[in-house]
């Protein structure tokens, strides 16, 4: 037996080196006679040779269950042409944080990299084909821009889901300004996409103090707003202050702030939070204010700006005739305005 096992080996290793030879053919021995002696004799040794094997088989399924559970709840990212991807109704992003140098910045990196390495979120909408933005506006913006194709995760989320996953990983980037955090929240509120702003607090899972600052911010009155050159630089801890002065005097207030958005150059926001909060009385009432010009064909005209009475007189002479029509007109498109 053992030399027609040595035949069978040398026929298999064929011609080596002397040491080569030697070495390859006992290991041909062995794996021949290990062939010879895996094979069961009887019927009973097969049917406990088949019992092993699959039993090793059962093991190495539950092996890759066990490893397919990692990937349980996991959704794959895909690539979607940001044209077929649009913002969602609760978006929170000002338009000025689209172009400020964190933007810049952050389209910069998206170009090195050729594309967004941190997937955006987006839900597929009825009809197939386009998609809504859960969280991700200014990765997609920039690629958007950039002609990239956008790495998203597709998942279908209910309304209410969709505000609670933006809020959350837009607080958990910590570049969302209070502004911007208020209209989303105030937005929200008004559609009655929450009950209260206790249980809004309560489900996004942010201190409702703070929440209630932010909506304060976002319905501040548009010309208390324009006073600031950027809202975005809106601060929580003004909120209050600014709310208290607006009700405690609010012509006075208002009327502050729109002869702020006049000024040449613009103060910093902290100059104008600062002048719209300080204690004031009344608001002044400023005299009638005349002024006198005078054409280079001899025309004069005499204005006098009332602003207790809120009127203008214009008084007008040497005026020619033919001019009277484009007088008339020139009012007229000035009331329209």
């Amino acid at each position: 037996m053992g030399k027609k096992l040595l035949e069978k080996a040398s026929l298999v290793i064929g011609p080596r080196t002397p040491v080569q030879h030697k070495t390859d053919k006992h290991a041909a021995v062995s794996q021949v006679a290990d062939d010879v002696l895996s094979k069961p004799k009887t019927a009973i040794g097969a049917m406990a040779q088949f019992t092993d094997r699959q039993s090793i088989a059962i093991k190495e399924v539950e092996v890759l269950k066990d490893r397919l559970k990692e990937f349980e709840n996991i959704i794959p990212a895909r690539r979607i042409d940001p044209k077929l991807i649009r913002r969602s109704k609760w978006a929170n992003r000002h338009e000025l944080s689209f172009h400020d140098d964190d933007f810049r910045n952050l389209k910069a990196d998206i170009e090195a990299e050729g594309g967004n390495v941190q997937a955006i979120k987006v839900r597929p909408l009825s009809g197939g084909g386009q998609f809504e933005i859960v969280f991700g506006h200014r990765r997609h913006q920039a690629c958007l821009e950039l002609g990239f194709e956008v790495l998203a995760i597709v998942e279908d989320v209910t309304e209410k889901r969709l505000f609670i996953e933006m809020d959350k990983e837009n607080r958990q980037r910590k570049d969302l300004r209070p502004f911007e955090l208020g209209v989303m929240y105030a937005k929200a509120l008004d559609s009655g996409l929450f009950s209260s702003m206790r249980k809004m607090a309560e489900e996004v899972a942010y201190d409702q103090s703070q929440l209630s600052k932010a909506v304060s911010l976002a319905r501040l009155p548009v010309d208390i707003v324009k006073a600031f050159v950027n809202p975005l630089d809106l601060q929580y801890r003004w909120a209050s202050d600014l709310v208290a002065s607006l009700q405690q005097n609010p012509e006075l207030v208002l009327s502050l702030a729109k002869e702020i958005q006049s000024e040449i150059p613009r103060p910093a926001a902290a100059a104008v939070f600062s002048r719209l909060t300080e204690k004031r009385g009344t608001v002044p009432r400023s005299k009638p204010r005349l002024i006198s010009l005078k054409g280079t064909l001899g025309q004069v005209a005499e204005m006098v700006f009332n602003e207790k009475k809120c009127s203008v007189e214009i008084n007008l002479s040497n005026i020619k005739l033919a001019r009277h029509a484009e007088l008339e007109t020139l009012i007229k498109h000035f009331l329209a305005a």
